[in-house]
């Protein structure tokens, strides 16, 4: 393992490249490779063990291009996977989950709301990070199906997606909320309009940052931040449909970049065929 390899990142779609983004912004010389995992989006609903399974497999591909530290930008990955990846690679794995410690130091009701997807929020690590980090604070929970799926077909701003915000953000802020946590990295690309659903007296917490900056000091721990002094580049792949994904990755990014297939997209392959 070298300093010069690049970082993996992977989501179940195009959510961590809001991770992504924070860690180019943090670290600026490394070498990205980013996985959107969209051929079996969203991991959310998915049983436990299909979780694990996948992840496992796009971290394999990541280390077979060259990844010397693994991110895994998606809350549901974390809940169910992560321990398992740890545990099954040597390499650094950061992982990200809702920002409850920070959410509890900055509401001033009392009360938080998380938006989340149905399998982060049923997680065991889940109960246990409220556990350790709510305080005195309440923490109401909201699960969120329809809007991985939103911004994974680009619908970021429509009426569909502002009703399907309304669901979910209302009945927090009925109950007192006045800070809500972005449990899933698809959530940040809607943040203009949760905060427009929410009003400007509510805090939207997104934990990306954070992410990188531990991602920087697990590096440098590990002694494997670049020596490089020339910006780094990105590579993006999908195993969803390339001519639908990467017009969305592009748009997401913030410019045109090219996507690649990442082949086993089709879900009755056996385990085996998989990447």
């Amino acid at each position: 393992m070298t300093s010069e390899r690049a970082i993996g990142v992977f989501d179940s779609g195009v959510g961590g490249l809001s991770v992504l983004r924070e860690i180019r912004r943090e670290l600026p010389f490394e070498n990205l490779l980013y996985v959107a995992d969209s051929g079996f989006a969203p991991y959310g609903d998915r049983p436990a063990a299909f979780v694990q399974q996948r992840s496992r497999r796009v971290v394999e591909f990541l280390i077979g291009a060259g990844a010397k530290a693994i991110v895994v930008a998606c809350n549901t990955a974390t809940a169910v996977a992560v321990d398992s990846l740890r545990s099954t690679f040597t390499l650094p794995v950061v992982a990200i989950e809702p920002a409850v410690k920070p959410a509890a130091a900055t509401t001033r009701s009392g009360v938080v709301g998380v938006l989340a997807t149905t399998n982060t929020l049923a997680s065991a690590k889940f109960s246990k990070l409220v556990e350790q980090y709510a305080g005195g604070a309440s923490v109401l929970t909201q699960a969120s199906p329809g809007l991985v799926e939103q911004v994974e077909s680009g619908e970021l701003n429509g009426e569909r997606t502002r009703a399907l915000l309304e669901r979910y953000v209302d009945p927090l802020l009925e109950e007192g909320a006045d800070t809500l946590v972005l449990g899933c990295t698809h959530f940040p690309f809607l943040t203009p309009l949760i905060q427009e659903v929410a009003g400007p007296n509510v805090a939207v917490i997104d934990p990306a940052v954070a992410v990188a900056r531990e991602l920087r000091r697990r590096l440098k721990t590990a002694g494997l931040l670049s020596a490089s002094t020339t910006p780094g580049w990105e590579q993006f792949w999908t195993s969803g449909p390339v001519e639908t994904i990467g017009p969305i990755i592009s748009r997401l990014w913030g410019r045109d970049v090219e996507t690649k297939r990442l082949g086993g997209s089709e879900e009755q392959d056996p385990p085996s065929k998989r990447v």
